[in-house]
């Protein structure tokens, strides 16, 4: 039987991001989804019924749906996971799982594995338990996220590594790279702490590095470490900062990049959003599945509309003058909007780079428009020792 016709969309939806659960089995210091000041673990929270996943998929594959995120909260904290996997393997759904590897077993990781294309990422945020259950505020769970890694890699996945920023941290990230290689992982990918309620906290507590830092970090990450890995390695900073070398690389540009005209968030209480800031902002919540057709918040809701009739074109500040602006689309509209509680805002860590004139001159298009300057620089060619010629 044959399914219903798709559906001719100038911007079809690829993926849900689906969040299957409000609650986790961590309390992780820089968690940008939940704003909860307390420290025990969020167990009885909003959990997404299958059933509901199910028919929302089978409105979105007309749609022009290929792949479904698993995320949370813990996925694997859903006590129906199973049912969520086999109804993605149903639909012939390519399969993206962000767990802390915590509640996986052989049986789950060979779920995963028996998935289309899947790809899984655990975090890791330490070469070791002290540092990792710093951040995540549970003893056990390295040991616990490192044998989930075993099972993933025993059920024949490369799983990538995630490992967030922090001054607490940062020292160990060639230990965890070196960890990750031996574990036999795919891929590491380095995650900066995004505005956001917990990590606004940790930025006034001192535990974020300073954009200085961060620029230096990555440019060493990028020339120096990821060269010598056996595994790609991914810093996530916007493409502005990235070598021309390395940004057209296999496997490179898509983790730099949100294709945020092209994904919907369904929250676990079955509220659609733009993802998982809808848990923070109600403005940024569209309706819920069970009352809202599919296709009238795709093509209908105002906020998606906007959206995709303003990108890139009016993105505002170092963004607006950014030439990877087409393609970067302003890195993370989400915080953006949740720091300035405006869409067009320039990107936190780009607006911090160019106040402090380490945002990279040749990716400026004013670099190129303005008479009389140096594009390589962007310095006045007649300021002294600027001068390429004499006469």
């Amino acid at each position: 039987m044959s399914g219903p016709e798709p559906v001719n969309l100038a911007y079809p939806l690829r993926q849900l991001y689906c969040y299957l659960t409000e609650g986790c089995n961590l309390r992780c210091r820089h968690c940008w989804i939940v704003p909860e000041e307390d420290d025990t673990p969020r167990r009885s929270r909003a959990m997404l019924d299958p059933e509901l996943f199910h028919f929302v998929v089978k409105q979105a594959k007309p749609l022009g749906l290929t792949g479904v995120k698993l995320t949370g909260g813990e996925p694997f904290l859903h006590p129906r996971i199973e049912d969520f996997l086999a109804i993605i393997h149903q639909e012939g759904l390519r399969l993206v799982v962000e767990t802390n590897g915590v509640l996986l077993t052989p049986e789950l990781a060979r779920r995963v594995a028996a998935g289309k294309h899947p790809h899984i990422s655990v975090s890791l945020d330490g070469a070791d338990a002290e540092t990792h259950e710093w951040v995540r505020q549970v003893p056990g769970s390295f040991k616990a996220a490192l044998q989930g890694l075993g099972y993933l890699v025993e059920a024949g996945l490369r799983p990538q590594i995630i490992f967030c920023l922090l001054r607490q941290n940062y020292q160990q990230l060639e230990a965890v790279v070196r960890l990750a290689q031996e574990l036999g992982a795919g891929s590491v990918k380095i995650n900066l702490i995004q505005p956001s309620p917990r990590g606004d906290r940790l930025n006034e507590e001192g535990e974020t590095l300073s954009v200085p830092e961060i620029v230096a970090l990555g440019r060493w990450v990028e020339l120096e470490l990821a060269p010598q890995a056996s595994i790609p390695l991914f810093f996530h900073h916007p493409p502005a900062f990235r070598p021309l070398s390395r940004m057209w690389q296999k496997n490179g540009w898509d983790c730099s990049v949100c294709s945020i005209r092209s994904i919907l968030g369904l929250l676990a209480d079955g509220s659609y959003a733009l993802c998982g800031i809808g848990e923070n902002l109600p403005e940024m919540v569209f309706g819920h599945a069970s009352r809202e057709p599919l296709e009238r918040v795709w093509q209908e809701h105002p906020v998606l509309r906007e959206i995709r009739e303003g990108l890139p074109e009016r993105l505002e500040g170092i963004c607006g003058d950014c030439l990877h602006k087409g393609g970067c689309l302003g890195s993370c509209l989400a915080a953006n909007y949740y720091q300035e509680r405006h869409l067009w805002a320039p990107f936190w860590f780009c607006l911090k780079a160019a106040e402090a004139d380490l945002f990279p001159p040749t990716r400026r298009r004013s670099s190129f428009t303005k008479p009389g300057v140096n594009p390589e620089t962007g310095k006045n060619l007649a300021e002294p020792g600027n001068l390429s010629m004499t006469v």
